[in-house]
């Protein structure tokens, strides 16, 4: 059975790079999205990010399901700005280029419809880094990295084991719910959505009670081992910076330096295609 968001082991590049370079080089990726609304620099990024996730060798099916769930929300986000804020672009852009009137007092204007892309394009540059992030990582690995660049290591060590959890809980569902469908609750397709999303709810409590069991039963394998008294503890899976680690780190901030001076040739964060 495939999980989503769990790390798998595959010879690329990317996975060979070590957690705490992988963290970085996202970080610093997050920040040149952040900083600027340039179109430009926001589609070399999102082409980047996907020849990177090309190169990771990633299955797609490892992340379609959260991958789609964004983009949901990423269609909310951008029908609530064009109601709250019709005309953001026009105030950004100083022009205003009608296209058709919708109704009542919202018209669509090629401004506002650029400036939505650029949001569009913000997320686009950003969700596949993340995403690859989450499942070329691997978590012991990376909370030794995290500790190594000075995190303190209780923190790094939960970090692990929530990223070591997602293909738990994942797992945990599909057992209970094959359970369920077995005393007859069906969760098929052949039901209606509002039945399924009812009988979907039946699988909640012993989710959760499953997770508490888990938890009690981690947090006391850790006292058992007296996790916690020293200031200081050795890692199995530590892996030292290499050549491919600096240099994955120093591209990124290439891009964050081309974000910054675009910023600067266009006087502000916005490109302005309308002068």
């Amino acid at each position: 059975m495939s999980t989503m968001l769990s790390y798998s082991n595959i010879d690329s590049p990317i996975h060979k790079l070590t957690g705490a370079s992988k963290l970085i080089a996202l970080i610093i990726w997050a920040l040149a999205s952040m900083i600027t609304y340039d179109t430009r620099v926001l589609l070399g990024m999102f082409v980047v990010s996907i020849i990177v996730f090309k190169i990771s060798k990633v299955e797609f099916k490892q992340i379609s399901f959260v991958l789609y769930f964004i983009l949901v929300f990423l269609l909310l986000n951008n029908i609530a700005i064009f109601i709250f804020s019709p005309y953001e672009g026009v105030h950004i852009y100083g022009s205003r280029t009608d296209l058709f009137k919708i109704a009542g007092p919202y018209t669509l204007t090629l401004e506002q419809l650029f400036y939505q892309f650029n949001i569009t394009l913000k997320y686009f540059s950003i969700i596949p880094m993340a995403l690859l992030f989450m499942v070329a990582t691997n978590p012991s690995e990376f909370a030794a990295s995290l500790n190594k660049i000075g995190v303190n290591y209780k923190i790094a060590y939960s970090v692990s084991i929530a990223l070591r959890y997602i293909p738990d809980v994942q797992r945990d569902y599909q057992d209970i719910s094959f359970a369920q469908q077995a005393r007859g609750i069906d969760m098929s397709k052949k039901e209606k959505l509002t039945k399924r999303i009812k009988n979907s709810a039946s699988i909640l409590m012993p989710l959760i009670f499953s997770s508490l069991e888990r938890i009690e039963t981690i947090s006391t394998a850790m006292e058992l081992r007296a996790f916690g008294n020293n200031k200081k503890r050795t890692w199995y899976n530590a892996k030292p910076f290499k050549r491919n680690d600096y240099i994955a780190i120093l591209l990124v901030a290439i891009i964050l330096g081309i974000a910054i001076l675009a910023n600067i040739a266009n006087k502000g964060r916005f490109y302005n295609p309308f002068i």
